[in-house]
């Protein structure tokens, strides 16, 4: 009767863990970034990234083991952010056998292997939501029991970073780390904001902002009202090309540089080794040769719609990571751009410092030198 009776709690106690584990995800209805309202198990535990550069918030949450959850993303990390990838690669070469996707922008994501890696989600851009719907993807994924979710770090980036990560932070289980990551995001960017509120006689200086500069030969791609032409107004600067392209993204033919005159012009790039080889890009970012990207930084001065410009006479010409424009640690760059516009105003403010807390409280690599460069500083 003993031995029945330790045989029956035994079965019991197995019964219960069973049903434990598999209760283990309570279903809740989140809001996405575009108001969609999404039932999904949470804390999920296998996430399939829309996009591979969507590490970059994941890694802030997910500190010690950044790709535990990740069962699949998109292939663009490595091509669009070489040195960004190398450096988490040191560190977790796991991460080069996690099952890679096309995009859904271009047709190429595969539903079939994505329904083998039984997804609790799969968390999407919003600049795909168009793609997505209009290939009936979203339709397709709710028959096989996925769903989908958009985050925005890019279209409006300074109004969608921090519900971005809030959701994030919920579908995860790390709501508390989520919101210790906005507390400093807007405590960072406030350092600048509410300097720039009470400043007195300020004068904003014309920027023009070149969205990958070198990439290709064409002249010149740039930003709208949205992504860095927001940092430019946000750190106190007028984006020229605000009234010149109606949306995010768009293009300024090289007469529209010469007759706006810009004191300030601001080149964003990375190493795309992988996309462009040897291009005239400037690849800043993580370890990036400083020198290296000064003289590519001039080197693309030299193109007829800048050589007479005040910016590039004056020395005003910099270059910045433009990795900047699809992740949550925007307010950095927003630092930096402060920063040169407003040197005096700003010359207790330490952006390279603020990266580095960065990558000291929320990230799992260590923070490199390298994203940034001016023509003025000699560096």
């Amino acid at each position: 009767m003993f031995i029945f009776n330790k045989v029956a709690v035994a079965a019991s106690i197995l019964c219960t863990l069973l049903s434990g584990s598999a209760l283990a995800g309570e279903i809740v209805t989140v809001k996405d970034i575009t108001g969609r309202e999404v039932k999904v198990s949470v804390p999920v535990e296998r996430v399939i990234l829309g996009e591979g550069r969507q590490i970059y918030f994941t890694a802030a949450l997910d500190t010690d083991a950044p790709f535990k959850r990740v069962v699949g993303w998109r292939d663009d990390f490595k091509k669009a952010d070489l040195d960004g990838y190398n450096a988490y690669l040191e560190k977790f070469p796991e991460m080069d056998k996690i099952p890679t996707f096309g995009g859904m922008k271009d047709g190429t994501f595969d539903i079939e292997q994505a329904v083998t890696l039984k997804p609790d989600v799969i968390i999407m851009n919003i600049d795909a939501k168009s793609a997505t719907e209009e290939s009936g993807y979203i339709e397709k994924l709710e028959k096989v029991g996925i769903p989908l979710v958009y985050v925005d770090f890019r279209e409006k980036a300074m109004e969608n970073t921090d519900p971005s990560m809030r959701l994030i932070g919920k579908l995860y289980g790390k709501e508390e780390r989520a919101e210790d990551f906005v507390k400093f995001h807007d405590e960072q960017l406030k350092l600048v904001t509410d300097r720039l509120a009470v400043a007195k006689d300020l004068k904003k200086p014309l920027v023009f902002i070149e969205r990958a500069g070198g990439y290709s030969d064409d002249c010149c791609m740039s930003f709208g009202s949205e992504n860095f032409g927001k940092m430019v107004e946000l750190a106190g600067g007028v984006n020229m090309a605000k009234d010149i392209i109606p949306g995010t993204f768009g293009t300024v033919n090289p007469e529209q540089i010469t007759a706006s005159n810009p004191d300030q012009i601001i080149v964003t790039g990375a190493n795309w080794e992988l996309y462009v080889p040897g291009g005239a890009w400037i690849g800043v970012g993580p370890g990036a040769d400083k020198a290296v990207a000064a003289k590519k930084l001039a080197a693309l001065m030299q193109r007829p719609a800048f050589t007479d410009v005040k910016a590039v006479k004056d020395g005003n010409v910099h270059a910045v990571w433009h990795q900047f424009y699809n992740n949550p640690y925007q307010f950095v760059a927003v630092q930096q751009i402060a920063k040169w516009l407003h040197p005096d105003l700003f010359k207790d403010v330490d952006p390279e410092a603020t990266f580095a807390e960065l990558h000291t409280r929320f990230l799992p690599v260590e923070y490199r030198s390298g994203y940034f460069v001016s023509l003025n500083s000699g560096h």
